[in-house]
């Protein structure tokens, strides 16, 4: 399985085939989805930088912004993109975590278990609220794109069983983040049948609900948990066919590009941050296709 790799202007157009079905393209988001021609892409699935929450050690990271204002109109730019490289009846799913207020703190240690929890930066108490509020920022985000012309369809509770444990005594541990569903249009791709679950007594199926008990999935080379591919899964055969292309603008150790290969689709995928992308690349070439069908 080879990938293709680009580290430069005009990517375009995608040669999708058998044997390079995934395309990485590096730079930063804001830059290369203004490269990318219109009505593109079947479904857009991503995971964002969370605001304060990491630090991926590049300037100008989206996520490192001074206030939270800042950050929802970054994120809702660069979706705005997303939005006109979609096909008409493409969809677009957000993967998004609320946070909390650092509390006056300006950085953060490594944890032993998690070492990508270390932070050169923390931002201060956005205006308004007070230390050790939760933010809410994954509805703020959402009701934003909401405001900018999305369609928002589905609020999907990602309940993680394996959640991380938290040293907190004054509220509870957090389990979830959201998975946003959102449309370009009125009336769009969406194949139900694809993601049916089975009833309890087995005998038939039933549509799919909004909580999705899915494992993290931990990657030795990031020190962190990954975008878990049971968690792409759903999306990629809900928003696509067979032999569709699916976007990644964040795509970081490149999970979207691995399911899109075991699910017959084809990947482009943006990443700012080199080391990333040489994990995606290692990860995608052990990746096993399925009997996979030529595109474009």
């Amino acid at each position: 399985m080879n990938v293709q790799y680009v580290n430069g202007s005009n990517p375009w157009p995608i040669r999708c085939n058998q044997r390079e079905p995934v395309q990485i393209i590096s730079g930063d988001v804001r830059d290369k989805l203004k490269e990318i021609p219109d009505n593109i892409f079947h479904t857009c699935i991503t995971s964002p930088p969370y605001w304060g929450m990491r630090d991926y050690g590049h300037d100008n990271q989206i996520g490192a912004e001074e206030t939270l204002p800042e950050y929802v109109k970054n994120l809702v730019s660069c979706f705005r993109d997303v939005r006109r490289v979609l096909r008409v009846d493409g969809t677009f799913w957000l993967n998004i975590g609320n946070t909390y207020t650092s509390g006056g703190r300006a950085w953060r240690d490594k944890d032993i278990k998690n070492k990508g929890r270390a932070m050169s930066y923390r931002p201060d108490t956005p205006k308004g609220l007070k230390p050790k509020d939760l933010i809410g920022v994954a509805w703020m985000v959402a009701m934003a794109l909401q405001l900018d012309g999305w369609y928002l369809r589905s609020d999907i509770i990602w309940h993680k069983p394996n959640c991380q444990p938290e040293s907190v005594k004054d509220r509870v541990t957090v389990s979830h983040e959201y998975l946003f569903m959102f449309s370009k249009s009125e009336n769009y791709y969406f194949d139900q049948e694809a993601i049916k679950e089975t009833t309890a007594d087995g005998r038939s199926r039933k549509n799919k609900r909004t909580i999705w008990s899915i494992n993290t999935e931990p990657c030795k080379e990031a020190h962190f948990a990954v975008f878990p591919r049971a968690l792409v899964r759903p999306c990629i055969l809900a928003g696509s066919p067979k032999g569709g292309i699916v976007l990644d603008p964040f795509f970081g150790s490149g999970t979207v590009g691995v399911v899109a290969i075991e699910t017959e689709r084809t990947c482009v995928g943006v990443e700012a941050k080199p080391d990333y992308i040489e994990i995606a690349k290692n990860r995608i070439n052990a990746a096993t296709p399925s009997l996979f069908m030529d595109c474009l």
